[in-house]
């Protein structure tokens, strides 16, 4: 995939959602929540601040992340979803 984000953003994929509910009841596509789960694909270089100088990222390819539940920047990148957010758009990271 040759995708490179710029500045501050990190391009994402979310992580699939069960199928079943706690009761073991199937879930139908139509009635499912985006997960908020997701792992960083790649990042960009870091933020430009105001002196010019470039703050690095704290997230790294391979983080897994927790995302607000409905960013608005959703992709297609040779048929497979991802999401574009910038690094303060990121609740948390998974250990």
């Amino acid at each position: 995939m040759n995708f490179r984000p710029l500045y501050d953003r990190v391009l994402v994929q979310r992580v699939s959602s069960e199928a079943k509910s706690a009761g073991g009841l199937f879930i139908p596509e139509t009635a499912k929540e985006k997960p908020q789960e997701a792992r960083v694909v790649k990042a960009g270089p870091g933020r430009v601040l105001d002196d010019g100088k470039v703050r690095p990222m704290i997230v790294k390819e391979g983080d897994r992340i927790l995302l607000s539940r409905y960013p608005s920047n959703e992709v297609k990148i040779d048929g497979e979803d991802f999401v574009i957010v910038r690094e303060d758009e990121i609740l948390a990271v998974l250990d």
